[in-house]
């Protein structure tokens, strides 16, 4: 996605940074992070999950990649593969848990 990101529409955060701090501005912890993908749109609010891909992908030009999953027959069915791979992605990529990676960083687990 950042090749992708010749115009500049998206940044990144890397909250395993010693200075990410999303949580006062924007009720973000740490561990809410990892547990789900968001994004800050430029107007100041905060979308997750799927939605997040939809927004990003079609700001780089490839919405037609997540075209088909605004589709109201797909969404529920889109938004529940979702929530199965966010909750088990650290066990199935081998990844220690969210509260192992929350003690090892000095984050709270709140």
């Amino acid at each position: 996605m950042q090749s992708r990101n010749q115009n500049g529409y998206l940044s990144f955060i890397d909250i395993n940074s010693s200075n990410f701090s999303l949580d006062f501005k924007y009720s973000i912890s740490y561990k809410q992070a990892m547990e789900r993908i968001h994004a800050l749109k430029s107007d100041g609010s905060v979308i997750k999950d799927i939605k997040v891909f939809q927004e990003a992908y079609s700001l780089i030009g490839l919405g037609w990649i997540y075209k088909p999953t605004k589709l109201a027959i797909l969404d529920k069915c889109i938004e529940s593969i979702y929530e199965l791979w966010s909750k088990h992605r650290l066990k199935i990529t081998f990844r220690p848990s969210i509260e192992k990676l929350c003690a090892e960083s000095g984050r709270e687990l709140y």
